[in-house]
C-alpha cells in the first residue's frame, strides 16, 4: 500500500512530509523522484547558516514510517473570501457585524 502511494506522489510531483523510521526524524516539502526496487529517491530543501541547500536521499522503503501531504491551506488574516457571482444567496459567506447593545 505504501509502495502504491509513494509512486502516486513521484508521478504527480506533489510535495510530501516523510518520516524516516530509522532516523527519527521528518522531512518537510520533500518530492519523490523515483522508486526504483526498495530504494526511494527523495529530494528536498533545508536552510543551513543563511543558506538554502538542496539534497537527494535514497532511503530505503522499510525505513519509511509515514507519508502525508497538505490536502488545502487557507491564509490566515483580514481578508475577504471570493465569492462567485452566481452564487445562491442561502450558500454566500455574510459578513460578520458587531450588534449593538443599548445598555
Amino acid at each position: 500500500m505504501l509502495h502504491r502511494k509513494l509512486y502516486q506522489f513521484c508521478c504527480e510531483g506533489r510535495e510530501v512530509c516523510v518520516f524516516l523510521r530509522d532516523q527519527q526524524r521528518w522531512i518537510d516539502r520533500a518530492q519523490i523522484l523515483d522508486i526504483e526496487g526498495d530504494l526511494v529517491t527523495i529530494r528536498y530543501e533545508s536552510d543551513e547558516e543563511d543558506e538554502i541547500c538542496a539534497w537527494e536521499e535514497l532511503v530505503r522503503l522499510d525505513s519509511i514510517g509515514a507519508v502525508s501531504h497538505k490536502l488545502a491551506s487557507v491564509p490566515k488574516g483580514g481578508f475577504d473570501p471570493l465569492i462567485a457571482e452566481d452564487c445562491p444567496d442561502a450558500e454566500k459567506i455574510r459578513k460578520s457585524h458587531p450588534e449593538s447593545n443599548p445598555d
